[in-house]
C-alpha cells in the first residue's frame, strides 16, 4: 500500500484554495467595479467568518462608470472577511485619482457593504489643499467626506476669517 499522511482533523486551519499570480475582476450588479492583483491568494472556507488572505501584498483598482480607474488601494498584507470587510496592513495607500486625495497608514479597514473606510492608527491624508495627520479616521468610499480625530496639519483658512496681515493657511492642532 502507498504511504499515507495523517488525517486532517482541523480543516479550518487549512486553505481550501491557494492561487498564485492572480488577477481577478469583481462585479457589482453585473458591472465590473474592481480588479484585484496579488502574488498569492488563499481562501479559507471553514473559518468563522470565512476569509481570504493576501499575505504577499495586494493592489485593488476601482473602476468608474466609464471603466477608468478612479481609486487605487495597495497594502503589504490584506484579509477579506465574509467578502465584504477588508483589513489592509503594512504600507497602506489609498489614492483617489479624481480628487487627488492620498491616504497612508499602517492599517485600514474597508467595509464594502457600508461603503466606508476607517482606522484607529496614526494616519495621513494629503489633498491638493490639505495635509492632515491624526490617530482616528473614518471616510466614505470616495475619500471625499472624512473625519480625522486628534489632528494636526495644514488646511486653508476661509477668506472670511483672514485679514490683510494673516496668511491664507492656518495650522490645526
Amino acid at each position: 500500500a502507498p504511504p499515507e499522511g495523517a488525517a486532517v482533523r482541523r480543516r479550518d486551519s487549512l486553505p481550501v484554495m491557494v492561487s498564485y499570480g492572480v488577477s481577478k475582476l469583481i462585479s457589482d450588479s453585473g458591472v465590473v467595479r474592481y480588479k484585484v492583483l496579488t502574488e498569492e491568494w488563499r481562501v479559507f472556507d471553514r473559518t468563522h467568518p470565512p476569509r481570504q488572505e493576501f499575505v504577499k501584498g495586494v493592489l485593488l483598482e476601482r473602476y468608474d462608470n466609464d471603466f477608468n480607474v478612479d481609486l487605487y488601494i495597495t497594502a503589504d498584507t490584506a484579509f477579506c472577511y465574509d467578502q465584504t470587510l477588508w483589513e489592509l496592513r503594512g504600507r497602506v495607500r489609498v489614492h483617489n485619482q479624481t480628487s487627488g486625495t492620498l491616504y497612508t497608514s499602517r492599517q485600514l479597514y474597508w467595509d464594502s457593504k457600508l461603503h466606508e473606510f476607517y482606522s484607529n492608527v496614526p494616519m495621513r491624508v494629503i489633498t491638493p489643499d490639505r495635509d492632515l495627520q491624526g490617530d482616528r479616521f473614518r471616510s466614505d468610499e470616495q475619500m471625499t467626506r472624512y473625519e480625522v480625530q486628534r489632528t494636526k496639519g495644514f488646511i486653508p483658512m476661509p477668506r472670511s476669517m483672514t485679514s490683510s496681515s494673516t496668511p491664507d493657511t492656518m495650522q490645526a492642532k
